[in-house]
């Protein structure tokens, strides 16, 4: 008995480079299984992969002699739909929400250029106000299959309001300056 626990053993320690190394598939599943509920990735999406949608910019300073800067860039359409609330989180079968034909106005609320003061960590500087009015159009289908078929169509109209506010530092009148900072900043 002891020489068949012995060999038992050998045979664990010569296999377990192969099965932690994933050569073996089955040993890497077990390895591996968690429960992890289908949304978690979406969740991770949003934490990582838009992190700039809510950060303020800083942009070279406004130049004297130059017309001032506008607002130009409005909210791109994926920036509309992640701001609005979220579909509901339905149960496949039982109750499930779809939004279809999809359509985004946006106009510009808001253009306004503040007079400078100081900014932690960016120093003096003024900031340009960019507020957007977003109205998403779309149909909205609420859909169910047990304990019998249905389903509903709607004309959905959503108002979402985006502020996509920077700031333009302030280095004075002198031009020279201006000049050096922005070609600082721009790289040209």
């Amino acid at each position: 008995m002891a020489k068949a626990r012995t060999w038992g053993l050998r045979a664990l320690v010569l296999l377990t480079p192969v099965l932690a190394a994933g050569c073996y598939p089955p040993a890497l599943w077990l390895a591996s299984f968690s429960c992890v509920q289908p949304w978690t990735t979406e969740r991770l999406e949003d934490k990582f992969a838009y992190k700039n949608d809510n950060r303020t910019s800083i942009l070279p300073p406004i130049r004297d002699g130059f017309p001032a800067p506008i607002c130009e860039d409005p909210p791109s359409e994926q920036e509309a739909l992640r701001a609005m609330p979220r579909v509901t989180r339905g149960v496949p079968f039982g109750y499930e929400e779809f939004r279809d034909d999809i359509q985004v106005v946006c106009e510009r609320l808001v253009d306004k250029i503040d007079p400078p003061r100081f900014f932690p960590l960016v120093g003096p500087a003024q900031l340009h106000h960019c507020h957007w009015k977003c109205i998403i159009y779309y149909k909205e289908t609420n859909q169910s299959s047990y304990p019998f078929p249905v389903k509903i169509v709607k004309n959905r109209v959503q108002v979402v309001y985006i502020d996509k506010d920077h700031l333009h530092l302030f280095v004075g009148p002198n031009i020279a300056t201006q000049n050096e900072t922005t070609r600082d900043l721009a790289g040209y």
